[in-house]
């Protein structure tokens, strides 16, 4: 049944927001026209991201937590994670910020932009080299330069709120992909790649990892929202 680990994270993690998508009061299925292209376009490119990374060693896959599927050597598991974790993720943001008032003073979330924008700069710059660290960091900063100076969202305070109550639920899938609570992990980092710095099992620059992951489908999500209200 081990080899099952990764796949029931997978199922686990989309199986309860998948069934409240159809609540009345929450009808997030009535959104899917927006999300599944987001989630297909974002897949896309952490896909070719996950390939070519999984390629050079960066990170890989324990064997004894996979069914074995592969796809562009890649575990099928893998796929579903990118389909999984946004959607419950997405969910997670149009149920909060549907049912709740959140908001950020704008002076508050700007300083958290840039404060982000420069940790990711900073980070590139001195662990140049560490492949896992420079792209994550580079790739927040590509992303909250985009989100705040181009496209100019009135959603990024709501986001740094719900991107909070995700880590809860972030460690646990994380740390168990990580190998909290097993004997080895599910998904391995190369040392040369990382700083080293860990929130238990899990490596730090993870949490820069889902930031982008979750923020870039937020950024489609909402620009076709707008088209399909629009039209």
């Amino acid at each position: 049944m081990t080899n099952y680990t990764y796949l029931l994270v997978d199922f686990f993690t989309i199986v309860v927001p998948f069934v409240f998508s159809f609540h009345p009061k929450l009808q997030f299925y009535k959104t899917w026209k927006a999300f599944f292209p987001a989630v297909m376009l974002t897949g896309l490119l952490f896909l070719l991201w996950d390939i070519y990374f999984t390629h050079l060693g960066v990170w890989g896959f324990n064997l004894n937590y996979i069914i074995g599927w592969k796809l562009w050597g890649l575990p099928l598991e893998e796929l579903l994670f990118f389909l999984c974790i946004p959607y419950s993720c997405v969910f997670t943001y149009h149920c909060l910020t549907l049912l709740m008032n959140l908001k950020l003073p704008k002076a508050v979330e700007d300083i958290i932009t840039y404060s982000l924008i420069l940790l990711g700069l900073i980070g590139a710059i001195y662990y140049w080299g560490h492949y896992y660290t420079v792209s994550t960091g580079l790739l927040m900063t590509l992303l909250l330069l985009l989100a705040r100076n181009i496209l100019q969202v009135d959603w990024l305070g709501k986001f740094y709120l719900v991107y909070l109550v995700l880590l809860f639920p972030f460690c646990i899938v994380n740390g168990i992909l990580t190998g909290t609570g097993l004997n080895e992990p599910v998904v391995w980092y190369s040392a040369e790649h990382i700083i080293g710095l860990r929130i238990g099992t899990i490596p730090f620059e993870d949490v820069f990892y889902g930031l982008d992951l979750i923020l870039l489908n937020l950024l489609i999500y909402h620009s076709l929202k707008l088209r399909l209200i629009k039209n």
